[in-house]
């Protein structure tokens, strides 16, 4: 049975295994590798500002004087970026145990990646589709790796993905865009873990930290910045670290399987102890997440090996 009221003291043991983690040089990535290396991972910090990525780096070998750290170069919101990150990735390691997929943007207003796609569904999903295609090889040489997409309970929000205007080029709302890109994690990770079933023993899990209070919003406009910064933070929030407990219990707890969705507890699921939970229907819709699966392999270039 699944312990409930699980915490960073039954984060298992992770000496010898390699972690990579988009997105950790802040908010829940950061205490995602921070937990990692404290028990013995080696975790790269993949990130896009390096400079950043440094400091984080820092910060947590001050926490953890013996972690294995190092910072990979990543902007999800370059095809470039990503498949030159995944060759240095490839080139210094011929295994990875876990692939975090937990950086991400929200509530932008609207604007493009490099690659002309919608910098939400773009970075969020696109970015994070093609890294893992990329470095799958690396995850499937391990026995017991995990792929784990950091999505969201914003997933619930509107509509289905609109694969007639995926790049929200004929109506954009920053909210829209953003809950279609966090419905987008889970219809890949479902479809990821489909593939994966009987055929390896790696397994694609998802997770959502609930209400964290993290730099997420900064990109809002200042009024919405305002509000999430002091009345909804200060009223329904968890730290950053209990908002990663979702990832890490994914990533490490032995009776997790794949294609389970880990979030808080609590009535709201916005805070509390993690606990694998269900998502929407719609996110289960196994038409959409091939449909998915197909146009993110068409824009992105990247075809898997599952």
């Amino acid at each position: 049975m699944k312990k409930s009221k699980w915490n960073t003291q039954d984060n298992s043991d992770q000496n010898g295994r390699t972690a990579v983690i988009t997105g950790a040089n802040t908010g829940i990535g950061f205490e995602t590798a921070a937990a990692l290396a404290e028990r013995g991972a080696h975790v790269v910090l993949a990130v896009r500002n390096q400079g950043k990525g440094h400091e984080a780096a820092e910060k947590i070998a001050a926490r953890s004087p013996k972690a294995a750290l190092s910072v990979q170069r990543l902007d999800l919101g370059s095809l470039d970026s990503v498949r030159a990150a995944a060759e240095e990735l490839r080139a210094r390691h011929d295994r990875i145990d876990l692939l975090v997929n937990n950086a991400g943007v929200m509530w932008t207003p609207r604007s493009t990646t490099a690659d002309g796609f919608e910098l939400q569904f773009g970075t969020n999903h696109l970015g994070h589709f093609a890294l893992t295609g990329l470095l799958l090889d690396r995850v499937l040489a391990t026995r017991g790796s995990r792929v784990v997409t950091v999505s969201s309970d914003a997933h619930r929000l509107g509509a289905s993905v609109n694969f007639d205007d995926p790049q929200s080029e004929q109506k954009y709302s920053r909210t829209g865009a953003y809950g279609q890109s966090k419905l987008a994690n889970l219809l890949f990770a479902y479809e990821l873990q489909r593939r994966l079933a009987g055929k390896s023993a790696t397994i694609s899990l998802a997770a959502h930290p609930g209400g964290a209070a993290t730099e997420l919003a900064r990109n809002s406009n200042p009024f919405v910045r305002v509000l999430f910064d002091r009345l909804i933070v200060p009223l329904i929030a968890q730290d950053a670290a209990s908002g990663a407990l979702p990832s890490l219990r994914a990533a490490t707890d032995p009776q997790a399987t794949g294609g389970e969705y880990y979030g808080p507890d609590g009535l709201t699921g916005l805070r509390g102890h993690p606990t694998a939970g269900r998502s929407s229907k719609k996110s289960h819709n196994a038409a959409d997440q091939l449909r998915l699966w197909t146009v993110s392999q068409h824009l992105t270039g990247v075809v898997y090996p599952v």
